[in-house]
């Protein structure tokens, strides 16, 4: 639109000449300031006297008794203007209060202040004009001050300065000007226009008392209108290109701001059709004025004369008396104080002293609820129109109950508004998924006095479908306090038919039993989650979830496919110094060789005697009966294959270590199964055979174990990759003599004297535990699988390229069961193309998974030895894994890059 480009061009030279702007605006000022009163119209007294008024009678001096007889006549016939008066004043304060107060929701004392100062500077210009421009009475200040307050819009003035504060910068911040004065002006302009026509009505009524307050309240428009479309951008420019805190502040608000330039542009666009009227009507008003006006020039001007002849004794007597300073008679009528006056103090010192020791206790609050981590957008509406349809559902299923929105209905659009957008403000601030249990408060359910035990048991065990979601909270809570079996604390989930309600009923019930602080759990998410991917799968008893930050390392190029492998991880610089090496060993890329080694399982039988043990052991290790082993083994699932039997004997105890390939499932499950159908066999042939355990630790699982180390568990897994002398010396700062020095000593003859089993490496276990928890794997594998070998040998005819080599034995890993079926842990498979088992070839999406760890342990290990040789691990952690920002509940302080990871 042309007019609102005219707008937007001069928002921008305000706000970036605010100097000038505001220079100029102030020097105007001062000559209105200077403006000689004295070239007014002397007769202006008089011509007020022939319309019927007169100046308002002094109440601490008397003069002649005529004089006296009409100001008596004047105070009763003024005294309904009293009334008028008080009231107007007191709308203006509570109107003032009332922006105020909604600009102090906004949580940003920024904003606060830089609208008191319009409000202060435009009522400094305001007065300036009516005292000296004017030529009106000092006396007539009060009432003009107070219409002038009554008509200012501070709304429109914090819109403005949200806008503003999105900026990260001063010249974002002058463009967010100039969109704001673009969307605003063009309807600002047209109502100060409609509103100084209307209100210019007045002025042609004939009746002196409604002339002077329709005037001023027509200044009131003008000045407001002036000041905002000049001094007030260039004052937001300036006031935020010298704060030094501005940085910090645009950071802090940035997301509440986000949502104010949204509604901002949203809400604020003019209605076309209301647009149209308003212009039709200001026509007319034109119209009505001009006519009048000329009217009232005519009939001036034949009476002229008239009256001037008629008093002009009395305008003489009234330029020959000697009458007090207008400021000094100002003063002493002030200190007589009457009763709108008192009544006008007392509701400024109400309202002043609730708003500085009661309404800014809650400003903290609001502050911090103004901070928090900010979800993408169509993802947190997504969450909020979620939770709407389930909250409706509850409260059509649960009887008795009602909310907070039915029993106070709200009529006012205006309010229903603003209740809107702070619903929406404290969803974003809070997240989707951090809410305290007393969230179905602030939502509005309110629930009845729980019924009897017997009738919410019989409500329980009614067959009809959906019977316990007839019971309320408090009720499924009285249940299962009162045991027998009913409701279990373990399977509320089950019993009521609803996850999620049943975690938050569970965690109610945990805080209070075990006297918790109410905000216990505040920090703990459970909405929006789906449960039915961790009911009998992953977890018992559930409270929640905790979310743990995934960063990626990448591009690694491996066998010739580019990766990029999420890490899950709260160590600080682990991602960084892995996306380090991943740039430095994909120079030339990675190749990679698996073996599916297979699961085991060994589990613990005793004999009556060395000699039937020895018998048992002879017997399975043959070939024959191995195949029956083989045959009852693999009877137990369709990819459970056993292929090897390895036995140790410790007098009459044998450790049959049961070795089976389990396609693309980790398989300790599968495993179990097969070995104690297994044992079923041998016990045929051997009655007197006793099972002490299924597990007897010659897996070995989750322990450290030399037989891990030498014969391998799950997938072995050997990477190599050849680095240029270039790339190390420009990547990894350092060359490579050093780092295969430094590799021999450390990972080889320390781990040696360290007496470390499986741990020739620098620090694998970091890679491969942040892997497993961003994929599902079973974290507390990493005691086996973080079993690894790094070999560093010189390169080349010259010997200055860097060959490297990690081998890993004992890999345990699966695309299918456990927390591969999680929601985020599914998502992270995809990322490496090997969710769920392989259509085609079973175990390939496992073997594949393995291979991609491996080369990111390389990665890992090569960053790592080059910071350790040039001595920036400590350096490197101090800066990014030593915070120095204070952390506040619910803010996330932003990430930052490294180059380095730690060793364990």
């Amino acid at each position: 639109m042309r007019v609102g480009r005219l707008f937007r061009a001069h928002g921008e030279f305000c706000a970036s000449h605010p100097w000038e702007v505001i220079v100029a605006l102030v020097t105007l000022t001062a000559c209105i300031i200077t403006f000689d009163k004295g070239s007014a119209d002397p007769f202006q007294s008089t011509r007020a006297a022939s319309s019927g008024g007169s100046r308002p009678c002094p109440t601490w001096r008397f003069g002649s008794v005529d004089e006296d007889f009409r100001c008596e006549e004047q105070l009763e016939q003024n005294g309904i203007d009293v009334i008028l008066m008080t009231i107007v004043r007191c709308s203006a304060i509570l109107y003032c209060y009332y922006h105020f107060c909604n600009l102090q929701k906004l949580g940003s004392k920024y904003i606060l202040g830089i609208a008191g100062l319009f409000t202060v500077f435009s009522s400094f210009i305001f007065t300036s004009t009516v005292i000296n421009f004017l030529g009106s009475e000092v006396s007539d200040l009060k009432d003009a001050l107070f219409f002038f307050l009554l008509l200012i819009d501070l709304s429109k003035a914090g819109i403005l300065a949200q806008l503003a504060l999105c900026g990260s910068s001063q010249s974002e911040v002058t463009m967010n000007i100039a969109r704001g004065m673009e969307i605003l002006g063009p309807a600002i302009s047209l109502d100060t226009l409609v509103e100084t026509l209307v209100i210019g009505v007045g002025t042609l009524s004939g009746v002196q008392r409604l002339e002077l307050l329709s005037g001023f309240a027509v200044l009131s428009a003008i000045v407001n209108y002036i000041v905002f479309m000049t001094f007030y951008p260039a004052c937001l420019s300036l006031i935020l290109d010298l704060s030094r805190n501005a940085g910090n502040l645009i950071q802090k608000n940035k997301k509440e701001n986000l949502i104010a330039r949204v509604l901002t542009e949203e809400d604020q666009k003019p209605n076309p059709v209301v647009q149209r009227v308003k212009l039709i009507m200001s026509s007319g008003l034109m119209i009505v004025h001009v006519l009048s006006r000329l009217a009232i020039s005519e009939k001036d001007s034949d009476t002229a004369e008239q009256i001037i002849a008629s008093h002009s004794h009395e305008h003489l007597a009234a330029l020959n008396k000697t009458e007090p300073n207008e400021i000094s008679e100002f003063i002493m009528r002030w200190l007589s104080i009457s009763t709108e006056q008192i009544v006008t103090y007392i509701l400024i010192i109400a309202l002043g002293v609730k708003f500085v020791f009661f309404d800014r206790h809650n400003l903290s609050d609001q502050i911090l609820l103004s901070v928090a981590n900010e979800a993408a957008a169509a993802a947190a509406a997504a969450a909020a129109a979620q939770q709407k349809q389930k909250l409706e559902e509850q409260q059509l299923a649960v009887s008795g109950t009602f909310t907070l929105a039915e029993a106070v209905p709200v009529e006012d659009k205006a309010t229903q508004s603003e209740l809107s957008l702070i619903a929406r403000l404290r969803a974003k601030s809070m997240g989707a998924d951090d809410e305290l249990d007393s969230d179905d408060l602030e939502e509005g359910l309110v629930e009845r006095e729980p019924r009897p035990l017997d009738v919410c048991l019989e409500i329980l065990n009614d067959d009809k479908e959906g019977g316990a979601a007839e019971l309320t909270d408090e009720e499924v809570k009285m249940i299962v306090r009162a045991g027998n079996g009913h409701c279990p604390l373990y399977k509320i989930e089950s019993v009521i038919g609803d996850a999620e309600r049943g975690v938050k009923i569970r965690r109610e019930l945990i805080q209070k039993e075990a006297n918790l602080p109410i905000n216990a759990f505040k920090h703990l998410s459970y909405k929006n989650y789906d449960y039915s991917k961790v009911m009998n799968a992953c977890c018992e008893n559930v409270l929640g979830y905790v979310q743990i930050p995934v960063g990626y390392a990448g591009p690694l190029i491996l066998d010739g496919r580019r990766y990029y492998v999420p890490m899950a991880t709260t160590e600080g610089a682990l991602v960084a110094s892995t996306n380090r090496g991943c740039k430095a060993i994909s120079c030339r890329g990675v190749t990679s060789f698996v073996e599916d080694i297979g699961m085991t399982r060994a589990p613990c039988i005793r004999f009556p005697n060395v000699l039937r043990a020895a018998q048992a052991k002879r017997w399975m290790e043959t070939s024959e009966n191995f195949a029956i082993i083989k045959k009852a083994f693999d009877s137990t699932s369709r990819f459970a294959r056993l292929q090897e039997v390895y036995i140790a004997m410790d007098g009459p105890i044998l450790y049959a270590r049961f070795r089976a390939l389990t396609g693309d499932a980790m398989g300790m499950n599968m495993v179990s199964k097969g070995s104690e159908m297994a044992l079923r066999e041998v016990q045929r042939m051997f009655p007197d055979m006793q099972i002490i355990s299924l597990s007897g630790n010659f897996c070995a699982d989750k322990k450290p174990a030399a037989i891990n180390w030498i014969k391998g568990r799950g997938k072995r897994v050997v990477c190599e990759a050849i680095i240029p002398a270039d790339k190390v010396r420009s990547i990894l700062k350092t060359n490579t003599r050093t780092l295969v020095q430094c590799n021999k000593l450390k990972n080889m003859t320390g781990s040696a004297v360290a007496g470390s089993i499986g741990g020739n490496n620098a620090h694998a276990a970091n890679m491969v535990t942040a892997i497993y928890i961003a994929t599902g794997q079973d974290p507390a594998q990493n005691v086996t699988s973080s079993n690894c070998s790094t070999n560093m040998e010189p390169y080349g005819d010259s010997g200055e390229d860097l060959y490297m080599t990690c081998t890993m034995p004992s890999l345990e890993v699966g695309t299918v069961g456990g927390g591969t079926g999680l929601p985020g842990q599914g998502s992270c498979l995809d990322m490496l193309g090997v969710r769920g088992a392989h259509p085609t070839h079973p175990a390939e999406n496992a073997k594949q998974l393995a291979r991609v760890i491996c080369a990111t342990v390389m990665a890992g290990e090569l960053s790592l030895m080059a910071a350790l040789v040039n001595s920036d691990l400590v350096k490197s952690h101090m800066r990014h894994n030593r915070s120095s920002v204070a952390v506040v509940p619910g803010v996330t302080p932003a990430p930052a890059p490294s180059s380095t990871s730690s060793s364990q």
